[in-house]
């Protein structure tokens, strides 16, 4: 599975977003940079694509920021990595151009086989699952 490391500071960013989902102010770009250390150039690029795939929403202005377009048990892992990625539905490949020899035709079956099982794990994932699963793991460090 290959994410492009713009595609994992979009889920970190929309994260960050998750947890925040229901407070009264939209989140501040310069707030996301410190608690996810995402260089903010590069956190405004990622932003930008996210709202062109309508997974957040900005306000402008001195209160402005951003916030999740729709609840976060409703954004999937799978729209966020989409949104930068643009993952195509057939795996690219070396012997592409092959395909019609039987050993080749069988390995890039089972690559698409395997890209389709990836998108399915990614779509049962959303962000409401992942922030539990922060809370979780930060509540279980500090028992021990």
């Amino acid at each position: 599975m290959r994410i492009s490391a713009k595609a994992e500071y979009a889920c970190v960013a929309m994260l960050e977003l998750a947890a925040h989902h229901g407070d009264a102010q939209p989140l501040p770009i310069k707030a996301i940079v410190e608690a996810q250390r995402i260089p903010p150039y590069f956190l405004v690029q990622i932003l930008l694509q996210l709202k062109t795939a309508r997974l957040v929403a900005s306000t402008r202005g001195a209160s402005g920021g951003y916030r999740l377009a729709r609840p976060p048990e409703e954004i999937t892992l799978y729209e966020v990595i989409n949104a930068i990625d643009e993952r195509s539905s057939a795996p690219r490949s070396a012997l592409d151009k092959d395909a019609h020899r039987p050993a080749v035709g069988v390995l890039l079956g089972i690559w698409h086989e395997v890209q389709l099982e990836e998108e399915r794990a990614l779509r049962r994932v959303t962000l409401v699952d992942l922030v539990r699963r922060i809370q979780e793991d930060h509540a279980l460090s500090y028992q021990i």
